[in-house]
């Protein structure tokens, strides 16, 4: 294992220059609009996709405008999304209410890289989780973003977290993670949605994630056999994108895959949930 780190620096000593990424003190930006003032607890439709830096690209715009279009979430969660330094909107968004956790900066392209959540309702709160390690290459941290919605006629509220968990790290500290997200999820006494790309490329990974949605009493979104063969994989490994919830109502039948889809290496994942106070 040493060895293989001692690689690793040394290429990112070669091929990536110390100025290129810059880690950001900035842990939360957005944008609030007066849309609704509640979810709609009989049909909350939702999106995770990991969309590679690409939304700066006209086939992305395209495919994510499609997207709302044909689906009309009412909850969207993105990985890998670039805003630019000094922004005051993400293109795209502008008939949503965004949180945006950006874990760097590119110097280069003077661009954040981060997690989007967008809603057509403005949130009750926003955080950002992240992480203590950083991955090698690149040396910047991965992060979580939690956000908090109302429910219409319920008193309990919505709690979301959207990941984008650590690779190219030893397991000990993708577990890390992990822990400090179930920390910060143990405590909620309503309804969850955790949702993104977790970077389950191996047995080990996944057990791991396995462990601790289990823990937290959260059950994957159950896709169909051949939808759930559209998922981004690593060769034979288990998916790496997922939609875990509690305390919500699946209505699997509206659970897709959305394989039409080529202006990321990832495919959105669509499920719809409803929601009965109990």
């Amino acid at each position: 294992m040493s060895d293989f780190k001692e690689n690793i620096a040394t290429l990112a000593r070669k091929f990536v220059p110390s100025y290129r990424f810059i880690r950001t003190h900035e842990s939360t930006l957005g944008k609030s609009h007066q849309l609704q003032t509640q979810l709609n607890h009989h049909s909350i439709k939702v999106v995770n996709w990991n969309i590679a830096k690409n939304n700066f690209e006209k086939t992305w715009f395209k495919d994510f405008f499609r997207i709302l279009r044909q689906h009309q979430p009412d909850l969207i969660f993105f990985q890998e999304v670039r805003m630019g330094v000094g922004g005051e909107q993400i293109i795209g968004f502008n008939n949503f209410s965004w949180a945006y956790a950006p874990n760097f900066i590119d110097a280069h392209h003077q661009t954040y890289s981060g997690i989007l959540t967008a809603a057509n309702i403005s949130p009750l709160s926003k955080k950002a989780i992240v992480t203590q390690h950083y991955e090698p290459l690149v040396n910047t941290p991965k992060v979580s973003l939690i956000t908090e919605y109302p429910l219409s006629q319920q008193q309990k509220t919505l709690l979301t977290i959207n990941s984008h968990l650590i690779n190219f790290v030893d397991i000990n500290k993708f577990q890390t993670q992990l822990q400090e997200i179930e920390l910060a999820l143990s405590t909620h006494e309503g309804p969850i949605i955790f949702s993104g790309d977790f970077n389950t490329w191996n047995r080990q990974r996944a057990i791991l994630l396995d462990k601790a949605v289990t823990k937290l009493g959260l059950k994957a979104v159950e896709f169909a056999p051949h939808e759930s063969k559209k998922i981004k994989r690593f060769l034979l490994s288990p998916p790496l994108d997922y939609i875990f919830y509690k305390g919500l109502i699946e209505k699997s039948a509206n659970a897709k895959v959305l394989d039409e889809i080529n202006s990321s290496d990832h495919k959105p994942l669509l499920a719809e949930f409803s929601y009965v106070d109990t």
